[in-house]
Formats: C-alpha cells, structure tokens, sequence
C-alpha cells in the first residue's frame, strides 16, 4: 500500500454526486483484499490493480451534477453497493445478492481518497457531522440485515457469537427490537458495550461450554435465534448446536473455512439455516436511521484513529493487533 497523488475526478454528471472530507472504516474484508486472499479475478471489476481500498465510507457533499437534490456541504454516508438488475437475484428482488454486483473500494475505487464520485441513489444524507461515526452506518447495515433476516421478535432470545463491530451491531439492533441478548467472545474487554447495550455476556471457553450455557440461558429447550458474526468453524458448529428446534441459525461471519456440522441437527430440528451479504438499499436507510439514534453507541465501536496519509500504517496496525482493535478509521483531508 502506498499513499500517491491521483488526478481529480471530472465535474459531477447527470445524477453524480463528488464526497469528500471522508472518513473511511477499514475491516476483514479489505484484510482479505490486501492479504491477497481475496484475489485480483474476484476483485478486478472495470480494472485491476492498483486499486484504491475502502467501502466503509461517509463524508460531505462537495459537488452535485445535473438533478441530484443534495446540497453541498450536506453530511451523507455511502452504500458502497450496485447492482445489475438483470441476474436471478436482481430479478427476485434481492439486489444486494446480485451476481454481478460491484462494491466501491474492491471492484471500483473506494474511499480512501480526497475525493469519491458516486451516484446519487448510493449517497445517502445523515444527521451526523462526524464523518468517522457516519462510516458505520455500512457495518450496522449488516446488523439491520441480519435482524431482518433472522425475524427477531420482542421477547426472543438471541446469542450473538463475536462481539466485534458487526456481532455488535446486531446486538444493538436486536435490543431494539426488545430481543434478550447474550453475546460470546474470548475476549471480556469486548463484551462491556454489549452489556451496556442490556445484553448479556459470555467469556468463549470451549463449544461445549457455550453451548450448555446458553441453552440454559434461554430456558433449556435451545435458543430461538443464533447468530455467527466470526466465520470461526467451533462458533458455527455452536450456534447449530445450541438452536432450538424450529430455530433460525444466522451466519454473518465471512471466511473460507469448512465447517463439520451433523446433518441430523437439521432434519432433526428442522432448523432455518439463513446466510447474510450486504443490505439492500432500504436497509441502509434503517441503518443510517439506527446510527442517528445510536450515535453514543456507534462511536464506541470507533477504537483507533489514523489520518490518511498514514494509511499504510493504519493498515498494517489493524492486522497486527486483532486483540486491540474494534474499528480503525482513517480520516481525509
């Protein structure tokens, strides 16, 4: 990674609106990107490499084109994702599953830059003048996707496996919907946010020990929603493990990992098995919406801070120090 001088996009056309004063939030995916695990095929969109990161992104209005109903200076964040309209999932309305999706920051450039053009329909204005708490609105839409696909009702009980940043989020969201919450992670020093959140904490020791306890936790018979934010393989088994029959099992934790899972879990209790990718546009509206309420919160979620031109250097502490981090963000000029 390497900082560099970029020619200035053009003026803004029909429809186009120019971001700065960004702030962008880097996570494992752009790990992933960088690591070179997610390769340049996967990620090449309209041009491969050099590429510049970031999809996390929110900042102010600096120009608009022809039509656009935004004004300059307005605080907005930005869904990084676009869509074909075309392929089967597009076609069912489930855009944000598209097959020919393109994600701003891995397909085309992203955020960390001076300057980001986009369409209007991907800009979405945001009462937070804080452009580094407007850049979780991308993270929370996870949260507000994962919710809605689980169907969490009022009253349920709801284990959270991870408590990073989305495992958070979908804890904040779930309390909203009056769920009762227990959130696992190894880590303690992570699980006070979720406490304060009204949520319950869970120190991970081992599957069966988790396991046990929140089936206790939730009334002995299993627990109605489960959801994995860490794509760890034990975490997975987990949450299959400890549903309820008739439960829904969430997975929201992305990674390449196999997972040996007894299929009996499934017929036996004939569980929901549901998978979550990025929001739709709705959906990003609700999480713009729940990071307005929640601006307390969100920012808690912000553990470092790194000016642009430190990049590189943001980067490389993010990697190296798992245990430390929650969010790193890097600001612009």
């Amino acid at each position: 990674m390497a900082v560099v001088d970029v020619p200035e996009p053009p003026q803004p056309g029909p429809g186009e609106v120019v971001v700065g004063q960004m702030a962008v939030g880097i996570c494992g995916s752009d790990y992933h990107f960088f690591s070179g695990h997610l390769t340049e095929e996967a990620g090449g969109g309209d041009r491969a490499f050099p590429k510049i990161q970031g999809h996390e992104v929110a900042g102010t209005v600096a120009a608009v084109g022809p039509g656009v109903r935004l004004e300059q200076g307005r605080p907005v964040a930005l869904h990084p994702l676009s869509h074909c309209g075309k392929c089967y999932p597009c076609r069912m309305g489930r855009t944000n599953t598209c097959d020919n999706f393109q994600l701003i920051g891995i397909h085309v450039d992203g955020g960390l830059q001076q300057l980001l053009v986009l369409p209007e329909e991907q800009v979405f204005p945001i009462d937070e003048d804080d452009a580094a708490i407007g850049a979780m609105a991308e993270p929370v839409s996870i949260g507000v996707r994962a919710v809605r696909r689980a169907r969490i009702e009022e009253g349920e009980h709801v284990v959270v496996l991870g408590a990073g940043p989305i495992g958070q989020s979908v804890c904040l969201l779930a309390r909203e919907r009056g769920a009762e919450v227990l959130v696992v992670d190894p880590q303690e020093s992570r699980l006070g946010l979720s406490r304060e959140m009204g949520a319950e904490g869970l120190v991970w020791g081992d599957r069966a020990q988790v396991v046990e306890h929140a089936r206790e936790w939730a009334g002995g018979e299993g627990v109605p929603v489960a959801v994995d934010a860490t794509g760890v393989p034990q975490a997975v088994r987990a949450a299959v493990d400890m549903a309820a029959s008739a439960g829904r099992v969430v997975q929201v934790g992305m990674s390449g990992e196999e997972v040996s899972l007894r299929v009996g879990s499934f017929t036996e209790k004939e569980l929901d098995m549901l998978g979550v990718c990025c929001c739709g546009g709705g959906e990003f509206a609700e999480a713009v919406a729940a990071v307005e309420r929640n601006s307390d919160v969100v920012r808690r979620l912000i553990s470092h801070e790194f000016e642009l031109e430190r990049a590189p250097e943001a980067m490389d502490f993010a990697m190296s120090n798992p245990s430390e981090v929650m969010k790193v963000v890097i600001r612009g000029a």
